[in-house]
């Protein structure tokens, strides 16, 4: 037995697919075999599986552990939950080696995935295309696995409900929250925290529907944000918080409506952590705001600018020992009393805290940021053979030119105006452009500059690509 995958679902961080065009069963079960064949080479012999809400989760839930049996792995069903429930499931569990959550994230209704853990590392780049070889020639282990249900939903609320030690909960009963769960995974687990954080707390769209009838689940496009908003200024509401739809990535507005960006939680959870950690790393993505580097070293803390992908960024939390991370896109890592995966609804809790701990309302800390003008983040399609070739022929150019550029990920180009950045989608054949400056006639004199360079490669910048 062999099998071929679509050429375009094993991607960088993870595997993604339109179900019943590129992606189905079949896949499923190869994944499964080949995940359980890596993971007992390594001596590993069991896997929690999870799922999302969308409407082909559970048939593909079925497929997948059907492989991982086939292989000789036993499986720890956790059933439909938010991925970072599965993220905890394979953390705090001795007896569990690995994790796959079945999961189409903040993708059109119709497309599914798989996010992965092994031995309590992301399972990305390498690994995936190790899947497509150990498919391609059919190098299966076999074997015959067993299956068990764990109910882990209950241990998980309380463990998110730890992140609020010592903070006295008279601090807290004053709050007054709005939450936007986008009929996505988060749901169930949002209305059983809910119900035991102190304060006042109003829930959107808890219910789980793959269809996801009244907004799409993206907390980074404002447009997503708009009941949230709403329901904040109607109800003087402290602030409000937005998951998307496998609960790995936050969105928050603060009580004025104003969008607090990935970036922008960053800084305030960073204020918070220094004050007892000082000296400590921070780890941000490439597209992150000049402020917020600045703002964590004004703190005393060491900031790391690294590769956007929570896979990358997590790899790299473990390789400097970081106590926290976080991505423009809404993931958020703390590895400070947490296990350092990528958890919105542990975030949320985290961005409660850090308000009583510094004895700031939301509003206030957001208020009192550097006010920049930036681009959100541009993306526009770019031939899949030629993306990584524009950036190179980019690079080029700019050495040629004397320019301060950070080479991370693509180019970040730092100017008089501020900074721009062109890079390459490991996911997708689009390149990703932003810019931030203090003023608008700044703000065009560096999108100028980013036309140039693409002119110079015969490219322009396009129509919008979506995710």
């Amino acid at each position: 037995m062999k099998h071929q995958f679509h050429p375009t679902i094993l991607r960088e961080y993870d595997i993604r697919g339109i179900i019943g065009e590129t992606l189905g069963p079949d896949d499923a079960r190869a994944i499964g075999r080949g995940f359980a064949t890596l993971l007992r080479a390594a001596g590993g012999t069991r896997v929690a599986v999870g799922y999302d809400g969308r409407v082909s989760s559970p048939l593909l839930e079925h497929a997948l552990i059907e492989g991982l049996n086939a292989s000789g792995c036993d499986v720890v069903r956790i059933g439909m939950g938010p991925t970072p429930m599965l993220y905890y499931a394979e953390a705090s569990a001795d007896d569990v080696d690995g994790g796959i959550q079945i999961t189409g994230s903040h993708n059109p209704a119709n497309y599914n995935g798989f996010k992965m853990v092994f031995q309590g590392r992301p399972f990305f780049g390498a690994d995936i295309l190790e899947l497509g070889r150990l498919a391609r020639e059919g190098a299966w282990a076999d074997g015959n696995g067993a299956v068990e249900g764990r109910d882990v939903q209950a241990a998980y609320v309380d463990r998110l409900l730890a992140g609020l030690d010592g903070i006295d909960p008279q601090r807290l009963s004053t709050l007054r929250i709005g939450w936007d769960a986008g009929n996505g995974a988060a749901g169930p687990v949002l209305e059983q925290l809910a119900a035991r954080l102190p304060g006042e707390h109003h829930l959107l769209y808890t219910e789980v529907d793959g269809n996801f009838p009244n907004h799409h689940p993206d907390p980074t496009e404002e447009k997503n944000l708009e009941d949230l908003r709403k329901l904040v200024a109607e109800k003087q509401f402290d602030f409000g918080i937005a998951f998307d739809g496998d609960g790995d990535r936050i969105g928050a507005i603060d009580g004025e409506g104003r969008i607090i960006w990935g970036d922008q939680l960053l800084m305030i959870y960073a204020e918070d952590l220094l004050r007892t950690e000082p000296g400590a790393t921070v780890i941000a993505d490439v597209k992150a705001s000049r402020a917020l580097f600045e703002r964590v070293a004004e703190l005393g803390g060491k900031p790391v600018m690294w590769k956007t992908g929570h896979s990358l960024i997590k790899s790299k939390m473990k390789e400097t020992g970081a106590p926290l991370a976080g991505e423009m896109s809404g993931h958020v890592f703390f590895a400070h009393r947490y296990y350092g995966f990528d958890d919105a609804l542990y975030a949320a809790v985290r961005l409660i805290a850090a308000s009583a701990n510094l004895g700031k309302s939301v509003t206030e800390l957001r208020g009192a940021m550097p006010a920049l003008v930036n681009t959100p983040e541009m993306r526009f399609q770019v031939d899949e053979a030629r993306k990584f070739v524009v950036i190179d022929e980019v690079k080029q150019r700019l050495a040629g030119a004397g320019a301060d550029v950070d080479a991370t990920d693509g180019v970040r180009v730092s100017t008089a105006d501020g900074w721009w950045l062109l890079r390459a989608s490991n996911t997708q054949d689009v390149l990703v452009a932003r810019a931030e400056s203090e003023s608008e006639q700044g703000l065009t004199r560096l999108m100028a500059q980013i036309d140039g360079q693409l002119a110079q490669s015969g490219l322009e910048r396009g129509p919008q690509a979506g995710h």
